[in-house]
């Protein structure tokens, strides 16, 4: 869609702008432009109906400066070596943007995990589980789900290691299901993250939740939490998506009903949702609409040059990771749209991923309400400390929260005597 897309590439475009408004050289971040390791992993696996197949499965461990590598693991066809580089970058960002002890990292299988039944997609989890061994770990580099996988598939993922180890540890992985050591609260950690940063940006700008329209591009596990947890504020969803396409109502969509009929039966998809006046739209119309706020929570690469002069929203939070392209990033900002960057904006996940992390070191489990408060502050802190670079440099909220991951990572590289 629009751009050519090399997501690794606009990554390192970014650090190179915010590394200039900091005045490093480029012997203080350059390793930074190189992840620590990269694994190519060759999965073979028989399917049901008896056949081989073998798919690609990758590992990113891009910076350990600041901790054990973390991130995320996704299913999807269209899985390359070059995203897997840039989420994983991304991630080294993202925790320290919001100051949690990790480095970044991500993996990913190319596969349409959507065509695998649930006994191909634990075989598939558990034969790259195996390969992943000698380089995971919970003070290595700890995986949590992201597309296509879910709590269950970081269970399996965990018994594997734990097989393979000799000992039960759960450390492993966060993500995983409550009675095997996943923190209360992990589930809904991005959307409540989400909703928390759109009602800080509304603070700041001094507009009420009543007064604000939203556009959801994404009906997921972020996408769908977060609609839900804005339309519990006030917030009006007039416009949701998924791969089927969208859907708009202009005196707001009933969102319980919506995330009720989307859940009741996996597979279920918008296009089969029905209910009077509705208005079906593409993802392309979806990104369009007039709103106050927009959220990007599907895919990368979905604001571009070629979209990017359509958005009427006054403000962007990222959900996605990467949707904004830098053409598009520049359009934003010269038509005056705030954009929230992903690296701050969705980062509820892997704030409470650390926390389940904790609470399996310490074999000690917090309550929920723990959870959310300590969610609230570490990712408020860190929005007013974005706020505050960016106002201070004269940038962009995304040049703020680069500035600031960036001159953390390199500072805690030099304090260690090593490059970054």
């Amino acid at each position: 869609m629009g751009d050519k897309y090399n997501a690794f590439q606009e990554m390192l475009q970014l650090l190179d702008r915010a590394a200039a408004l900091l005045g490093l050289k480029q012997d203080d971040y350059i390793t930074l432009k190189y992840p620590d390791r990269e694994l190519k992993v060759s999965i073979p696996m028989k399917m049901d109906d008896g056949s081989v197949q073998v798919f690609e499965g990758y590992r990113v461990q891009h910076s350990g400066a600041r901790g054990p590598y973390k991130g995320g693991i996704r299913y999807h066809e269209n899985v390359d070596l070059d995203e897997i580089k840039a989420l994983a970058a991304w991630m080294s960002l993202k925790s320290a943007v919001v100051n949690i002890p990790y480095g970044g990292a991500k993996g990913g299988v190319k596969v349409d995990a959507t065509k695998l039944s649930k006994g191909e997609l634990e075989r598939l989890t558990r034969r790259y589980a195996t390969l992943l061994y000698p380089i995971v770990g919970p003070h290595i580099d700890i995986p949590a789900p992201d597309i296509n996988t879910n709590a269950e598939v970081m269970g399996w993922f965990m018994d594997t290691f734990s097989t393979l180890r000799g000992q039960l540890t759960p450390g492993v992985v966060t993500g995983k299901p409550v009675p095997i050591g996943g923190s209360l609260g992990r589930s809904d950690a991005t959307g409540r993250g989400l909703t928390l940063i759109t009602k800080e940006v509304l603070k700041k700008l001094g507009l009420s939740a009543e007064s604000t329209r939203v556009a959801i591009q994404g009906a997921g596990n972020v996408g769908g939490t977060t609609a839900k947890f804005l339309h519990e504020e006030g917030f009006k969803i007039i416009a949701l998506s998924d791969v089927s396409g969208g859907i708009f109502l202009e005196e707001g969509l009933d969102i319980p009903e919506i995330i009720d009929f989307l859940r009741a039966q996996r597979g279920r998809l918008l296009k089969d949702y029905q209910t009077p006046k509705l208005v079906r739209i593409s993802n392309e119309e979806l990104l369009r609409q007039n709103v106050e706020i927009l959220i990007p929570a599907a895919l990368e690469n979905q604001i571009t040059s070629k979209t990017a002069p359509h958005i009427q929203a006054k403000i962007v939070v990222e959900a996605a990771n990467g949707p904004t392209t830098i053409r598009g990033d520049l359009i934003l900002e010269e038509n005056g749209i705030i954009a929230v960057p992903d690296i701050l904006a969705n980062s509820g996940g892997v704030i409470v991923s650390y926390f389940e992390w904790l609470q399996n070191l310490q074999s000690f489990s917090w309550e929920e309400e723990k959870v959310i408060t300590r969610l609230e502050n570490l990712l408020t802190k860190a929005f007013n400390e974005v706020w505050e670079t960016a106002a201070e440099k004269g940038t962009s909220l995304r040049m703020g929260a680069y500035m600031l991951a960036l001159d953390r990572i390199v500072t805690s590289a030099k304090m260690r005597g090593m490059s970054c």
